[in-house]
């Protein structure tokens, strides 16, 4: 990725163009489960393009994305590269990156138009998780509380931004860990992000699967490290031998 130095004037409108046209990459592995929800919520505008971008799925990933765009590209797996050749690929001038598990609300890319019309170099929305427990609604009012104070919303809440800055920034991080983090760095570096108030309904598998408690806890720990220099090389590695551990535990 290129040098995240902020650039002489900020204002996303100075690039020109209408900036009205957005694509909305998907990066998917093995999202069968849950993919063809996600694409259907996806309401498109004349001029708007879908784009998934498979990393080897092994399931019907692929099948069911054709089903909903044409524009079903392949690619190495890592969610950084994979919304890369996406961005490559697509002609908006705005990108939304959604992930596989994730529901945007009604107009929700006319919401991101607006806002990106009037000024934003980026943003986010909202965060709902789903099933709507005590234990998961606590974690999404946390999360909405660091976005909307902290600047710092992850990738769940549907990262977008004019296709010029994400250009200007030389795309995402090649990084297997934390490149959601990244980018929302280099953005911050640029201005202030928008957190749109409608909410995205995200998935909350990861957190019932290994534990609600666990879960955060651990995702605090990991982006506290990230934010003391440890390598997301390093961390993916954490991560990935925690979930295991975890893994074992419950069986």
């Amino acid at each position: 990725m290129a040098s995240h130095s902020a650039a002489h004037g900020n204002d996303p409108r100075q690039f020109g163009g209408g900036l009205g046209r957005i694509s909305v990459i998907v990066p998917t592995l093995n999202e069968q489960e849950h993919l063809a929800v996600t694409l259907s919520r996806v309401a498109l505008a004349p001029g708007d393009e879908l784009i998934v971008v498979d990393g080897g799925s092994s399931d019907q990933t692929v099948t069911i994305a054709q089903q909903f765009t044409p524009h079903v590209l392949q690619s190495s797996p890592g969610r950084a590269l994979q919304m890369n050749r996406g961005a490559q690929h697509a002609h908006g001038d705005i990108l939304l990156f959604l992930h596989a598990d994730t529901l945007l609300p009604p107009a929700a890319l006319e919401a991101v138009r607006q806002a990106v019309r009037a000024g934003a170099i980026g943003g986010a929305f909202r965060l709902t998780i789903t099933p709507p427990t005590l234990a998961l609604r606590l974690v999404a009012w946390g999360t909405n509380v660091r976005a909307r104070f902290g600047q710092l919303p992850y990738g769940d809440q549907a990262l977008f931004m004019p296709r010029a800055i994400f250009e200007a920034l030389g795309g995402y991080d090649d990084v297997p860990f934390m490149e959601d983090v990244c980018m929302v760095q280099a953005l911050r570096k640029r201005g202030r992000l928008v957190i749109l108030p409608q909410a995205v309904h995200t998935s909350g598998r990861r957190w019932q699967r290994d534990g609600v408690l666990y879960t955060t806890v651990w995702n605090t720990v990991l982006i506290t490290l990230y934010f003391c220099g440890v390598p997301p090389a390093t961390l993916q590695r954490w991560y990935r031998a925690r979930r295991r551990g975890a893994s074992a535990t419950a069986r």
